[in-house]
């Protein structure tokens, strides 16, 4: 697959640490190549983990600011609200396209899940559907039967090879000039989106709320390194831990309850793995999935449309799956 680089990017020869640091800001900015960066060994790049290891220490800045209510429940509803649009979003939409938007309100989506701080649509979208390619084979990103827990979890996001956006990928999102330019400065929104928590916090204060700039700038980091791990840990744990209702799915995908109240739904990662192109992971009613409800939701007011369900083919293929597994399990029971 043909790998590129959007707009005018820099592609001449460079070595050393001022590539990294220029990435910060620019995540486009590939002197080496992106083909060079893909091919880079499979380890830690240090100096890119500098912004990922600040971002978890400043979450000891409570110890100085301490708590509010208004900046713990703060918090708590950034995590929700930003959970729904990496769920609902970045990996309904952008990755898997299983409903249809507007020009706009895709837009509008972008932005949302860049307050994240998970990096671009394009390079989440592109990572993602590598990730189903490959999944659990070596080439698999971030596969903890390949790799282990800790490169799954967080590891495999700090590695020189993983940096670059395949827009080879996403060619379907790479058309749009718009969408290309918060992907190369994806440190934009998360500044301005930081900076608004500050501002917020500062004007409370100043109107007698029991609350500061810092300390609602603080929460809402502690916020997004939260929000983080419960992400991170569909990497991590939905290939480890759960039950399989589809085993031909070429990889070890399980279902879990409790992944899904983390991550509002993306717990049913075997249904998942089994059949990508649906809006819904919860295949059945008893399968909670928030970020399905919300979609559904959100398609009554006309700003989505064309939410893919799930094949009759699929069901029928989990019911023959629910039939051998209630057969074996009778089967243990008269042994």
């Amino acid at each position: 697959m043909t790998r590129q680089v959007p707009g005018n990017a820099v592609t001449t020869p460079a070595k050393g640490l001022l590539p990294t640091l220029v990435r910060w800001v620019d995540a486009d900015h590939l002197p080496e190549g992106p083909e060079a960066m893909l091919a880079a060994p499979k380890e830690v790049d240090w100096a890119r983990c500098v912004p990922f290891i600040l971002l978890h220490l400043a979450c000891l800045g409570v110890l100085w600011t301490g708590a509010s209510p208004v900046a713990v429940w703060t918090a708590v509803t950034l995590y929700f609200i930003r959970m729904f649009a990496i769920t609902g979003f970045l990996h309904r939409y952008f990755s898997h396209r299983t409903f249809s938007t507007s020009r706009a309100f895709q837009f509008i989506m972008a932005l949302w899940t860049a307050t994240a701080v998970q990096r671009g649509a394009l390079w989440w979208a592109s990572t993602h559907r590598h990730h189903h390619r490959h999944s659990d084979d070596p080439e698999d990103k971030h596969s903890p039967v390949v790799d282990g827990f800790w490169w799954s979890h967080v590891g495999w996001i700090t590695a020189k090879r993983n940096f670059p956006t395949d827009y080879g990928r996403v060619p379907d999102l790479a058309k749009y000039p718009e969408l290309v330019f918060l992907n190369r400065f994806d440190v934009l929104v998360p500044v301005l989106f930081f900076g608004a928590l500050y501002g917020a916090g500062a004007w409370m204060e100043s109107a007698g709320v029991a609350t500061s700039g810092a300390q609602m700038l603080v929460w809402g980091v502690v916020s997004t390194v939260v929000l983080f791990h419960g992400t991170a840990c569909i990497n991590s744990l939905a290939h480890v831990f759960g039950r399989r209702r589809f085993l031909h799915t070429g990889d070890d995908s399980r279902n879990s309850l409790l992944l899904s109240l983390i991550t509002l739904g993306e717990g049913w990662h075997n249904n998942h793995h089994r059949y990508q192109a649906t809006v819904r992971q919860g295949f059945f009613w008893w399968e909670f999935d928030p970020t399905w409800y919300l979609l559904k939701a959100l398609s009554w007011t006309g700003l989505i449309w064309g939410l893919k369900p799930v094949p009759a083919s699929v069901y029928a293929e989990a019911a023959g799956a629910a039939d051998v597994a209630g057969t074996a399990e009778e089967a243990e029971q008269s042994a």
